[in-house]
């Protein structure tokens, strides 16, 4: 069976062949995917799931890329990378928007309008996609707020509207969380009119402290651990003295405890390991478990 040849006779979309994962993900790892599908549209990407499902084909939807590690030096499976299913309509307050258009984009593009509501958004990577399966969010707020309804291709590739309240939104998870298979296409969003120079001061404030207290001059994956209750998971590591700590090319940010950089070509593997090393000694000196805000992908 060849895959390549398959995916192109089935006209999926554009079909990449050994694919450089650095240029696909925020920790630029080193890393290859056999194969990578863009697909067009809704037909394109239906096609590939029906070609997945009946050759049992393992399979990631991929959208920016950042809130993954790979588990590998090579992905054999098929990546799907939704970057075409970027349409943005806005209309008064409600925006209707692709899975793959970037939500740093989009936030700033509304605030920009005077709507308010996703200024929290204006520093976070990736698309709408993967912020509404990751329930994305910063500085109180979320995607849960302000997701009307998303638009989703079922397990069973059927196409369902879900509305906010089927979502089951919770601090950094949701329903695809826990409900595999699912993929959002896109998104309904309602905001507020707000004051322009208020939401632009509101942006520079938290862009200011970014700069300050986050390593964004490594890559990286934000956030390595959700916050547990009542405690800052940053604190912690920083508590066991791990701020600088290293595996291979991975490193503990010395700006911010809670960020893992890739500061010398780190593998998935160096950053799986230190991820595990935090949690066993956090677990071990103050009995709390840490659990992983980032996606590990074998």
């Amino acid at each position: 069976m060849s895959i390549v040849s398959d995916l192109k006779k089935a006209k999926c979309g554009k079909v990449l062949q050994n694919v450089d994962l650095s240029l696909y993900t925020t920790y630029k790892l080193k890393a290859v995917a056999l194969y990578v599908v863009v697909p067009g549209d809704i037909d394109d990407l239906l096609r590939v799931m029906n070609y997945i499902k009946a050759n049992n084909i393992k399979y990631k939807i991929l959208g920016g890329g950042s809130n993954l590690i790979f588990d590998c030096d090579v992905y054999d499976g098929i990546l799907i990378y939704l970057s075409k299913f970027d349409d943005v309509v806005i209309h008064d307050t409600k925006i209707h928007v692709g899975a793959g258009y970037p939500l740093m984009k989009l936030a700033l593009k509304v605030s920009r309008l005077g709507l308010t509501g996703m200024e929290f958004a204006t520093g976070i990577p990736g698309t709408i996609g993967g912020a509404v399966f990751n329930n994305a969010g910063a500085y109180g707020s979320d995607m849960g707020y302000i997701v009307e309804s998303v638009t989703v291709l079922t397990p069973d590739l059927k196409i369902k509207t879900m509305y906010n309240k089927d979502m089951d939104f919770h601090y950094r998870t949701s329903y695809f969380k826990t409900h595999p298979g699912y993929i959002c296409l896109d998104a309904k969003i309602i905001l507020k009119p707000g004051d322009k120079e208020m939401i632009r001061m509101v942006i520079e404030d938290r862009k200011k402290r970014r700069l300050m207290t986050q390593p964004l001059e490594y890559p990286s994956a934000g956030s390595v651990f959700r916050n547990p209750n009542n405690l800052y998971a940053g604190e912690l590591i920083e508590k066991i003295g791990y701020k600088g700590k290293t595996v291979g090319g991975a490193m503990v940010s010395e700006k911010h405890a809670n960020f893992i950089i890739n500061y010398a070509s780190a593998t998935g593997r160096d950053i799986i390991k230190l991820i595990e090393d935090i949690q066993e000694k956090v677990k071990e000196k103050y009995d709390v478990d840490l659990f992983l805000e980032q996606e590990i992908v074998k």
